[in-house]
């Protein structure tokens, strides 16, 4: 972490599942949407979304969050 003017500036996690469930996380506490949360990161949602298909997520708009793939509607 690094401290700039007292906040603390985290570093969006690389590795799949974490970053599955910080996102989770950050959709429940402050984003209404994905889009939303990746305009914000300024990072590309169809990334995000690669990302953790690879490993079995796929984003649900309705709940909001990454869920396992198999139990998507």
């Amino acid at each position: 972490m690094i401290l700039y003017d007292e906040v603390i500036m985290m570093a969006i996690p690389t590795d799949p599942i974490i970053l599955m469930s910080y996102l989770n996380t950050q959709l429940r506490d402050f984003y209404p949407s994905l889009t939303d949360w990746c305009q914000a990161e300024d990072l590309c949602e169809s990334e995000i979304r690669k990302k953790l298909a690879a490993v079995g997520y796929v984003y649900d708009a309705q709940r909001n969050q990454f869920i396992a793939a198999s139990c998507a509607e």
